[in-house]
């Protein structure tokens, strides 16, 4: 069973908040979270959003193809991606990618630094507004759970906050068709483990996604109305030593279309990731944020040019 947390325990006892969330990811990596602070509107408008990009013509979208960016930013058409590095079985979904917004004179894209590129843009009206909203509601309820985790880790309240200051975040849309019903178990996005910290996840209620805690089957994740799913990344699980648990996850093609707003929250690209203070001789190597999503993305993605 996934377990739900209520955001209005963080906001009037984070304390208590932290010590229901601490074994949650340590056992489980994953989990529900009701009454969280991201608006009605903002989710109903991203969806809109969404629907209208993903309902135009792919000669439309090809120019903002993620295989033209080499700053996982933009189009990703259906059947280009492959999640699960071990069946290489391509994934049946449309995505599109936004990440931490700069300016195209910004020091930080002059200098090439990795993950820092302007973001591309459908020319659609209210597109981008409604995205950036998100993005930067999303990013603060991911800064504030990490002052959750830093609770329980027994970590300063701040501990985490230098290292989202500027991050490489990315706020996916995705759009997954209908499943075939003439096939069985048909899988619309492969097994997988997220590459980043945390990540945010809002669904339009279809069902198709999956996950697998340890030595458990494969269980569905609940739809809980207006609720937001929340799962511990790699990075993450690497910074705290194996104390917390990033559980593989999947979705299965659904029995009707079905579209989701992802956030996914990596540390700034400078931060380096090594074992947490208070969790014991380190299991993995100081590495750097960027180095670290940047083999990730290398080693599972196959991204192939739209047709």
């Amino acid at each position: 069973m996934v377990p739900i947390l209520d955001w209005n325990e963080f906001t009037n006892a984070p304390d208590a908040f932290a010590a229901k969330l601490g074994p949650i990811c340590r056992d489980h990596g994953f989990f529900v979270i009701k009454n969280h602070p991201l608006s009605a509107s903002l989710i109903n408008d991203m969806f809109v959003q969404g629907d209208i990009f993903f309902a135009l013509p792919d000669a439309v979208k090809k120019p903002l193809s993620i295989g033209l960016n080499p700053h996982n930013r933009g189009w990703a058409a259906q059947g280009t991606e492959s999640l699960d590095e071990t069946s290489g079985q391509m994934d049946q979904k449309q995505a599109f990618n936004i990440g931490y917004d700069l300016a195209a004179d910004d020091p930080r894209i002059i200098a090439a630094e990795p993950f820092r590129g302007v973001n591309v843009w459908p020319d659609l009206p209210g597109f981008r507004d409604t995205a950036l909203a998100y993005f930067d509601a999303a990013l603060a309820m991911g800064i504030q759970l990490h002052q959750a985790f830093a609770a329980d880790l027994n970590l300063p309240p701040d501990y985490f906050d230098r290292h989202f200051d500027a991050p490489m975040a990315t706020l996916r849309l995705l759009s997954y068709p209908k499943g075939n019903a003439e096939q069985d178990a048909t899988i619309a996005a492969g097994a997988h483990t997220d590459y980043g910290s945390v990540t945010l996840l809002m669904t339009d209620g279809a069902p198709g996604l999956q996950v697998r805690p340890r030595g458990q089957d494969w269980m569905d994740v609940p739809q809980v109305d207006g609720a937001i799913i929340v799962n511990i990344g790699d990075c993450l699980m690497r910074w705290s030593n194996r104390v917390y648990v990033s559980t593989p996850h999947r979705v299965l093609a659904p029995p009707r279309p079905r579209r989701s707003i992802a956030f996914f929250l990596d540390p700034n690209p400078d931060s380096v990731i090594k074992a947490l203070p208070g969790t014991g001789d380190p299991h993995y190597p100081p590495i750097m944020a960027a180095d670290y999503l940047r083999a990730r993305l290398d080693a599972t993605y196959i991204t192939k040019e739209p047709s």
